[in-house]
């Protein structure tokens, strides 16, 4: 299926998210073979978040990223924002909840101040919004000078001797689980035809350098079907 545009992608995103909440971590974790904690814990250690600071988690969803923030760095200000309540509302109710911030937003049009935070990460928003562009510009807008950004997403895989069988786990595998376990073959229809569609890691990495940040690096995980970009916001030109 292709993926609407525009408006009509955030509103479909967000139907679509509060039909799965229930199942969408579970989802996650089989779709992955249980290695998404993993991508998690390594986006997070490319943020390197320190005690004090405040720190966006930008399409926090059930909040995997936010809780984990808090977890492992006490004193860590963490603000969750979201554009479905029902995806967020599972996520006040797990263990460190009460710890974080959640604020339904659009990733778009972020409600918060230039240079509000010191860091913005984001666990598979960017494939999601109708605009990375527009996304990643509200993303940097958000972030202090040499601030830092993290993004886990992912991305088409490589043309290798293993894209065949990729490509049919992603096509056929995906969403037979969504409809055994979740009752929902559209949804699971809808992620991996992102997955195809979206930017190659490379392009995204010189999206986030023209929304004015400095990539350090990325790396692929998962054969290549996903991607951990991480960088720092650019100093001012003198």
């Amino acid at each position: 299926m292709k993926p609407p545009q525009g408006a009509e992608r955030t509103r479909y995103v967000r139907q679509m998210f509060a039909r799965i909440a229930g199942r969408y971590d579970l989802l996650n974790r089989l779709m992955t073979f249980g290695r998404d904690r993993a991508w998690r814990t390594e986006a997070i250690t490319h943020l390197a978040p320190q005690t004090g600071q405040r720190i966006l988690d930008a399409g926090s969803g059930t909040g995997d990223i936010a809780l984990q923030l808090v977890q492992k760095t006490p004193g860590l200000r963490v603000i969750a924002a979201d554009v479905t309540p029902e995806m967020m509302a599972i996520g006040r109710q797990r263990p460190g909840g009460a710890q974080v911030s959640w604020v339904v937003a659009d990733a778009q049009h972020l409600p918060f101040c230039d240079g509000a935070f010191d860091g913005v990460i984001s666990g598979y928003l960017l494939r999601n919004v109708p605009c990375v562009e527009d996304a990643l510009a509200e993303q940097s807008r958000v972030t202090r000078q040499t601030g830092r950004i993290v993004s886990l997403d992912t991305t088409p895989p490589r043309r290798n001797l293993l894209l065949p069988f990729i490509q049919f786990y992603l096509k056929f595998i995906i969403p037979l689980l969504g409809r055994l376990v979740a009752g929902e073959s559209e949804a699971y229809t809808y992620l991996p035809e992102t997955t195809r569609q979206f930017l190659t890691a490379e392009a995204l990495a010189v999206c986030m350098e023209q929304a004015g940040y400095q990539v350090e690096g990325f790396v692929r995980r998962m054969f290549g079907s996903m991607a951990i970009h991480w960088g720092a916001k650019k100093p001012p030109r003198p």
